[in-house]
């Protein structure tokens, strides 16, 4: 019945696959009653977090070798794997597990258009926490998965791995690929030494306009701030819709101080004009929180909780003088 009410769910959703993926490790905890979930996509001879859950859920983004792991051995051989214990099983990336702290889990082939492209994985901070009727209930969410992904990219097969990280409202990276841009700029500085800041951008008054004139509305001014953002941007940053009325911006490479500000001055500038939909006038402001990368932190959590503090010290500041503005 869970899985029947999993599939109801992915129907509403559409041919969102960032979302599906995020909602199938979501459920996958609550299902066989796993510690973390994740998703991990064959890219090159890596495997990627593409959507993660639980006491994986810090870990998306992240990058592991194929030839010494188990998702990597699941998608050579397309079947399902089981490790009872992580310490003693040699087919495992020991260092990843200990990583995101796991000591038995399931790896489920995902199958897409004839070839076995990812794997859904269960995790339990326990040796020998799974049964065969787990193994079973996963296999049936990972049936979901590849259904999800042939019905995304149903008119052009090349585009799962685009659809899997890019957010569908907007075009933008999504969440998952801005945590792996974060991952490589940090993995990289100590062969490239490149300064980066990170910034944190919250549309204002988002709320206000889905309460009083639908998301309809909402999704308008999301999809203005998206095209915005991306004007101010260069080839070489990654912006990214985050979730919700939540962005980021990776700005690299980019001279300290002065040249993090003039590209918020240019953000707040981009999004001080009102903007038009069906025949009404919104006005548009956001709020951004920025640190700077290596000189404040070289650590992808604390980078963004340095600019989440300072964007919400912004919000706080200007909260009575951001109310957006509809005629």
């Amino acid at each position: 019945m869970e899985i029947i009410s999993i599939q109801t769910e992915i129907a509403k959703l559409g041919l969102d696959l960032p979302n599906v993926m995020q909602l199938v490790t979501d459920r996958t905890l609550s299902l066989i009653g796993a510690d973390g979930a994740a998703i991990e996509l064959a890219e090159g001879d890596e495997m990627v977090y593409r959507a993660t859950a639980g006491s994986a859920q810090s870990q998306i983004g992240l990058r592991i070798k194929r030839d010494n792991s188990l998702s990597g051995l699941a998608v050579r051989e397309g079947e399902t794997l089981l490790s009872a214990d992580c310490e003693t099983d040699h087919r495992v990336d020991i260092n990843a597990c200990r990583k995101v702290g796991l000591r038995s889990m399931i790896v489920m082939p995902l199958h897409h258009n004839g070839a076995t492209v990812g794997v859904l994985k269960a995790m339990s901070a326990h040796p020998a926490a799974f049964r065969d009727q787990d193994v079973k209930l996963l296999n049936l969410l990972s049936e979901v998965v590849g259904a999800a992904m042939f019905f995304a990219t149903k008119y052009n097969a090349d585009d799962l791995f685009y659809q899997a990280t890019h957010d569908s409202l907007t075009g933008l990276a999504n969440r998952a690929l801005f945590m792996d841009r974060l991952r490589t700029l940090t993995s990289q500085h100590a062969r490239e030494q490149k300064a980066a800041g990170i910034l944190m951008i919250d549309l204002n008054g988002l709320k206000q306009v889905n309460d009083s004139f639908g998301h309809r509305a909402g999704d308008a001014m999301i999809k203005e701030a998206a095209n915005r953002l991306k004007q101010v941007a260069r080839q070489s940053d990654t912006v990214a819709r985050l979730g919700g009325d939540e962005f980021g911006a990776i700005l690299s490479p980019v001279e300290m101080e002065n040249g993090i500000q003039a590209v918020i001055d240019r953000i707040t500038a981009e999004t001080a004009s009102p903007f038009q939909f069906e025949n009404r006038t919104f006005q548009l402001s956001a709020s951004i929180g920025a640190a700077h990368f290596p000189d404040e932190s070289v650590e992808i959590e604390h980078l963004i909780e340095l600019a989440d503090q300072r964007m919400y010290e912004v919000k706080r500041r200007h909260h009575d003088r951001t109310r957006p503005e509809i005629h």
